[in-house]
């Protein structure tokens, strides 16, 4: 190809077309900045795809004092926080009804416990209290070795109920009180021992 080829002009005359109509940097958005504004800064809270252009050291001055709660309180933004854990999608327990949810036996019991036992969720109403099969449950309840030695002291059965267990409580405080029995060092052993066994049984929810 000759330099002097029509051919050769308008490829140069093509090129240089395309240099002039390349996009020009848009001015910086910094009151009174004449430079370009070729860095993005975000506009805030509920315009998250909306930006600033500014130049870099005024992008710089609008990062330092950049907050995206701004204007919320503490609590708004615990909230916020929370909800974006799940993508600030709502959520449901796994495996709970909201008929379960909302009863009162839907609360968490220690594993093994006369209190799991006493507190069987029933979402769907087949056993009620005071029924057949909520006496019969309780009845079959397991005692464990500690609770058993428990009962003993109290003078008391593993059958025995809560007002049972409470009262008989009362009576042998009362009757083995050391100022009740001048300071008698039996006496004062006993009184532990049955404070001790009351402690037990209604940790393990049988009072």
């Amino acid at each position: 190809m000759k330099l002097d080829s029509k051919y050769f002009d308008r490829i140069r005359t093509r090129r240089k077309r395309e240099q002039d109509a390349a996009p020009q940097t848009p001015t910086c958005q910094w009151d009174g900045c004449d430079k370009p504004g070729a860095h993005r800064a975000p506009v805030g809270r509920n315009a998250e795809n909306q930006f600033f252009l500014f130049c870099f050291e005024h992008v710089k001055e609008y990062n330092k004092g950049y907050n995206y709660f701004s204007g919320l309180s503490d609590s708004e933004i615990a909230r916020y926080q929370k909800e974006a854990i799940t993508g600030h999608r709502p959520t449901w327990t796994i495996g709970v009804n909201k008929a379960a949810k909302d009863a009162p036996r839907h609360a968490s019991t220690r594993s093994g416990s006369a209190a799991s036992f006493n507190r069987v969720k029933d979402p769907f109403g087949f056993v009620r209290d005071g029924g057949a099969s909520a006496g019969a449950q309780t009845a079959v309840r397991k005692v464990k070795t500690l609770e058993a030695k428990a009962f003993d002291t109290m003078g008391l059965t593993a059958a025995a109920t809560a007002a049972e267990i409470k009262s008989r409580y009362k009576e042998l405080v009362k009757k083995h009180h050391p100022d009740a029995n001048g300071g008698d060092r039996g006496s004062e052993e006993r009184f532990r021992a049955v404070i001790q066994a009351y402690q037990l049984l209604k940790q393990s929810g049988f009072c």
